[in-house]
């Protein structure tokens, strides 16, 4: 019994030897396959930090270490505001992809308007004005255009509307092709008319109210 325990030990050893002896191996295998490219890797780190030697120092990293460590403060606050930015944007990212869509939609509803080609034309127009007039002169017409929208609103009157489109169409009914030589006699005679006499009522009405303008 004695010899059978020995000899399980005995064995027991020579498998723990066995795994030893191949766990080992393997690291010999791998120390064989790695030994060449630590080798190639350390002559590649020697050569790129021989390039910087000259403008690396120890005491470089040293003084970086020394800044980092006094701006910890602001790392810190640079850190939260990119956290508030990126929550901004994971709130606003959702309407995005509606307001975008909706925004290239209006301006091209613009676009086929004719809109941007007005504000190019008002554009061009106000560089032609500006090599035309200098700014003195666009001052004083400033002036003259505030007076002219004062009058324009005046003019906006349904009175005023009225009697502008009915001058409007009476130029377009006068022919001036068919207008005749008239003397006194025929003056007299022209006055006969209904309608000549409503336009020298009309005429009457003009004259007195240009008696005004001499006040």
């Amino acid at each position: 019994m004695q010899d059978e325990r020995v000899l399980e030990r005995i064995e027991g050893m020579e498998q723990q030897l066995k795994y030893l002896v191949d766990a080992s191996k393997g690291w010999q295998e791998l120390k064989h396959d790695l030994t060449p490219i630590m080798h190639d890797a350390f002559k590649t780190l020697m050569k790129e930090f021989g390039d910087v030697e000259a403008g690396f120092q120890l005491e470089d990293i040293f003084a970086l270490l020394k800044r980092f460590l006094r701006s910890i403060k602001n790392i810190t606050y640079m850190l939260e505001q990119m956290e508030n930015i990126i929550d901004l944007w994971k709130t606003i990212e959702p309407l995005l992809h509606s307001a975008v869509p909706k925004g290239v939609a209006f301006l091209d509803n613009m676009e086929q308007q004719g809109v941007f080609r007005m504000y190019k034309a008002m554009v061009q127009v106000r560089g032609k004005m500006a090599r035309a007039y200098t700014p003195e002169d666009i001052e004083v017409m400033g002036d003259g255009f505030v007076s002219m929208l004062g009058l324009i609103k005046k003019l906006s009157t349904p009175q005023a509307r009225e009697m502008l489109e009915k001058l409007a169409d009476m130029m377009g009914d006068v022919d001036l092709k068919e207008c005749k030589e008239c003397g006194p006699m025929g003056l007299v005679a022209g006055m006969s008319g209904k309608e000549a006499r409503k336009g020298l009522g009309v005429m009457l009405e003009f004259t007195k109210s240009l008696g005004k303008l001499k006040d």
